[in-house]
């Protein structure tokens, strides 16, 4: 499995090739641990439901999990920005 530097989680929708369910669960678990600085599960909340749309089940697991942590304010930012990300593919 290839491993891919994304430094903006944005860019994945810039490529030739669609983005992968496993690149974008774990752009989900890079923002969920803080890999690449602060924690943010909106963003994490985000990238593991676009990754459960495209068929990613544990993606649904991890999202479901994190949700717990969060406000229905915090959810609901993260699904507007899924729904925005997906518009733009």
């Amino acid at each position: 499995m290839a491993r891919f530097e994304v430094h903006s989680a944005d860019m994945a929708a810039f490529g030739e090739a669609p983005v992968s369910a496993d690149i974008l669960f774990q752009m989900g678990l890079d923002n969920a641990c803080g890999r690449n600085g602060t924690t943010d599960l909106v963003t994490a909340h985000k990238w593991f439901n676009i990754a459960a749309l495209k068929g990613n089940t544990d993606a649904a697991r991890y999202r479901k999990e994190i949700s717990g942590e969060m406000s229905p304010a915090e959810i609901a930012a993260a699904q507007r920005s899924a729904r925005e990300w997906l518009s733009m593919q």
